[in-house]
């Protein structure tokens, strides 16, 4: 990483913590400035305005999650049981994500429009690999999918749909303690 990424990152994974601290709203180019030792004018070189660090600290994340549910793609097991556990470890890990981030989590479910913009990159990519895990249990005889575009559609705004409940009201242990039933609802519809 060149000098110009490093100090890029810096600048980024300070206002994330400082996002996450004292809410984006409260936060200044100047508290930025002085928490990460750089100049304003230094922040102005990469960055055109607050809301610009605010995105990429939002891409950041998603970036990591990404990493995740790549590393659940490669793994060597069934389809069915990759399916399942990427199904978990994406919930998981927005969950993670959003509390991880503390006062950002206010700013993440109140600002909508900036965080799906954020998300576009992420859901082309998230799309590519429930894809992937749907074709190889195609092809491996797991599953039975007529159109893999619109099964792998289905599956990935359905988990969009219980993201926030999974995030807000703590239904994670309710799906974890139900994980038989509800891999047994997901596959009877995708079996042979």
């Amino acid at each position: 990483m060149n000098k110009s990424s490093k100090t890029r990152e810096i600048l980024i994974n300070v206002a994330r913590s400082l996002f996450a601290e004292h809410g984006v709203s409260n936060v200044t180019m100047n508290d930025i400035a002085n928490a990460s030792n750089k100049g304003r004018r230094t922040i102005y070189t990469y960055f055109n305005s607050k809301e610009e660090i605010y995105i990429a600290a939002i891409e950041k994340e998603l970036d990591k999650t990404i990493e995740k549910l790549k590393a659940v793609e490669a793994k060597n097991i069934n389809p069915r049981r990759k399916l399942i556990e990427y199904i978990f470890t994406r919930l998981d890990t927005m969950k993670e994500l959003v509390t991880r981030n503390g006062n950002l989590k206010g700013d993440f479910f109140q600002d909508v429009a900036t965080v799906e913009k954020c998300r576009k990159k992420i859901d082309i990519q998230e799309l590519q690999i429930i894809k992937n895990i749907l074709k190889e249990g195609v092809e491996k005889s797991y599953f039975h999918v007529e159109n893999v575009d619109i099964t792998a559609m289905m599956i990935h705004f359905g988990l969009r749909g219980i993201e926030i409940p999974y995030i807000k009201d703590n239904i994670r242990e309710k799906l974890k303690n139900n994980r038989i039933n509800i891999t047994k609802f997901l596959l009877r519809g995708l079996s042979i």
